[in-house]
């Protein structure tokens, strides 16, 4: 018999039953590996707190077992504490302290933080003013800025890659400031810059563990003993305190991330800040949870639904409170006031009453 030649290929309902199939498999496998790239960019930020725990260790092992610190031991010799009068007092009658540097570029120019020539400073000829003197500050209260947001100046950065735009100072996830300063990390001097893009650390240092313990005194005959006490009132407030009088190593966080990277929302801007280009920071979602490292050199996400429980396990007063609500930043703390939502409310890290000595969080036996 005659048979008619038959060419083969697919009917339509062949077809789409393929790319349904196909549609499907890409549907549960893309939560699937958008999470592994979720767990792999924060093993990085990790990873990045592991060498800076290091770092820490190293600096303190030069500088008898010392948090680091910007600021001279005696800057509470003189008043105005947090204004630059402080600065132009302890220029005038104490003595010239160094310069905030952040490196050389690759025209041999030095870049930093300076605060003028006047006073012990005149035979120096150093630029700058003493606006500058926030840098040294662990923390400026007026404007919550200092020290404490920029562990890669010069003489921190020393003990981690000897350069300011050092890939270990920014998260894998902290697209706002890497977007600006990525270009520079391929870059062999300890600083670049464009003359417009500058970014701080992803990371930063506890500012409450900078100061001496007694700032952010829970009780104090002495003192007011509210969660705060002025440093202006206090000869010793800046000479940052050993790490042996932290005593809760386990419960401390010693540096974390600065900003919200965890379980972020759809925009990495907060639009509650002036000017649309501050990202949110860590404690102003209640779902963030950055990823911290502790005195006791262990690192975890912190939620700040844990921070806030521990303070509620504390007492939420102004006394009884793992972070302080009396100092100049107000009830809110540390830029409550700019939060995602109205239902976080914490300053863990930054506020953390009894500075070094206190705790962020709690164990399970409080």
């Amino acid at each position: 018999m005659a048979h008619q030649n038959r060419k083969g290929g697919f009917t339509i309902v062949e077809l789409l039953v393929v790319v349904s199939i196909i549609s499907l498999l890409i549907a549960l496998l893309l939560p699937a590996v958008a999470k592994g790239r979720d767990k792999a960019l924060i093993s990085q930020s990790v990873a990045n707190l592991k060498n800076l725990a290091s770092a820490n260790e190293i600096y303190a092992g030069d500088w008898g077992d010392r948090q680091f610190t910007a600021i001279p031991d005696d800057a509470g010799l003189v008043a105005g504490a947090g204004t630059p009068t402080q600065c132009t007092n302890y220029l005038a009658s104490v003595a010239c302290p160094p310069a905030q540097l952040l490196g050389w570029d690759t025209t041999g120019a030095m870049w930093g933080y300076f605060i003028g020539s006047s006073g012990k400073c005149a035979s120096t000829g150093y630029p700058g003013n003493c606006g500058n003197w926030v840098v040294h500050l662990p923390l400026n209260f007026s404007d919550g800025y200092g020290a404490f947001r920029v562990p890669n100046v010069k003489s921190f950065a020393a003990y981690v890659g000897k350069r300011f735009y050092d890939p270990t100072f920014f998260a894998p996830k902290d697209v706002v400031p890497l977007a600006n300063v990525q270009k520079y990390f391929t870059s062999a001097a300890e600083f670049t810059y464009d003359g417009t893009n500058y970014e701080d650390s992803s990371y930063c240092f506890s500012p409450a563990a900078m100061f001496d313990a007694a700032v952010f005194g829970r009780n104090s005959t002495a003192l007011n003993g509210n969660g705060y006490n002025n440093p202006a009132n206090l000869k010793a407030a800046y000479r940052s305190p050993p790490t042996s009088r932290c005593k809760y190593p386990s419960l401390k966080t010693r540096m974390i991330e600065h900003n919200w990277l965890q379980n972020t929302p759809d925009s990495p801007i907060n639009s509650n800040f002036a000017g649309g280009t501050t990202p949110w920071f860590y404690n102003q979602g209640y779902n963030s949870a950055p990823a911290c490292l502790f005195f006791d050199g262990h690192i975890e996400l912190v939620g700040c639904q844990r921070s806030m429980a521990a303070d509620n396990r504390v007492g939420s007063g102004t006394t009884g409170s793992v972070w302080s609500k009396n100092t100049p930043l107000g009830a809110n703390g540390y830029f409550g006031g700019q939060s995602y939502d109205f239902l976080v409310r914490t300053s863990f890290h930054m506020l953390t009453t009894d500075g070094i000595e206190g705790r962020d969080v709690l164990g399970a036996e409080g």
